[in-house]
């Protein structure tokens, strides 16, 4: 089930990544978003890196975020890969 919420492209579906906020039509979850504009990328640039994105959907999900910032950086530090795991040859890339 798709639930509405109150940002215009931000969704839950039951089915993908369950229930986590994601932009409306696709499966990217807002804390995607985040954690590229907190490396450093810019919003503007974020649509060229996920080109199936508007502008106007990465500026709602960073709204998104600020509004329910505790939700999106538990969501983000539940999927962070621990330190241990990523291969050293990558780590400060």
């Amino acid at each position: 089930m798709v639930r509405l919420t109150d940002h215009c492209h931000i969704v839950r579906n039951d089915e993908i990544l369950n229930s986590e906020p994601i932009i409306k039509g696709t499966r990217t979850p807002v804390r995607a978003i985040v954690e590229m504009w907190r490396i450093g990328v810019s919003p503007e640039e974020i649509p060229q890196r996920l080109p199936h994105l508007t502008l106007s959907q990465v500026f709602d999900a960073l709204s998104y975020y600020l509004d329910y910032h505790a939700e999106i950086n538990e969501y983000i530090e539940r999927n962070r890969i621990p330190d241990e795991l990523i291969d050293p040859r990558v780590r400060n890339v």
